[in-house]
């Protein structure tokens, strides 16, 4: 494994075809995550894991590894028809950086409470929705599928006066899901 320490290459070493599907433009193909996938791709769309799964198939000439990095639940929290706030440039940490004003003390300064709460709400939905879909993913997968899902970072609604993930050092922030085993 070592010097490589790349998951993919390892695996591709041992005559799996590596496929990765992304949702989030900060992981596009340019980046050194997507150097040894076999089949490496930029979703059209931030919220289509029910495209990832209607891609996912499983020949019996080749075992495969499929890494998906999954969009709903992060901002916007939108799904088809949604109608959210957007929030554009920087906000928390990076805000307070830009400029000499002391930093935003309040969920008032960047959400109401009310909105803050329908944002959760919305991200809620979305994982719920996400959770609806993992059911035809099992389908698709062979009995002996190892499944690995976990979140890059957890999300903050109002806790300190924070909207959003980083950069901030918040507990909050370093509060992800972690399950694995095989196939139900």
């Amino acid at each position: 494994f070592v010097p490589e320490l790349s998951l993919p290459k390892v695996l591709k070493n041992h005559g799996y075809r590596t496929i990765a599907r992304m949702s989030l433009p900060v992981l596009n193909p340019y980046t050194l995550l997507s150097r040894d996938f076999d089949d490496y791709r930029l979703m059209d769309h931030h919220n289509d894991f029910a495209g990832m799964v209607r891609e996912i198939v499983f020949p019996n000439d080749q075992p495969r590894c499929y890494f998906l990095n999954l969009g709903e639940t992060h901002y916007p929290y939108m799904l088809t028809g949604d109608d959210l706030p957007h929030v554009s440039g920087v906000h928390g940490v990076l805000k307070d950086l830009a400029s000499d004003a002391p930093r935003a003390s309040s969920v008032q300064d960047f959400f109401p409470a009310e909105e803050m709460q329908r944002l959760h709400g919305q991200q809620v939905k979305c994982v719920e929705y996400i959770d609806g879909l993992l059911g035809e993913l099992y389908a698709k997968c062979p009995a002996n599928t190892w499944f690995i899902v976990t979140a890059d970072h957890g999300e903050l609604f109002g806790e300190e006066g924070y909207f959003g993930h980083g950069p901030i050092m918040h507990e909050k922030c370093f509060e992800v899901p972690f399950v694995e085993g095989l196939r139900p």
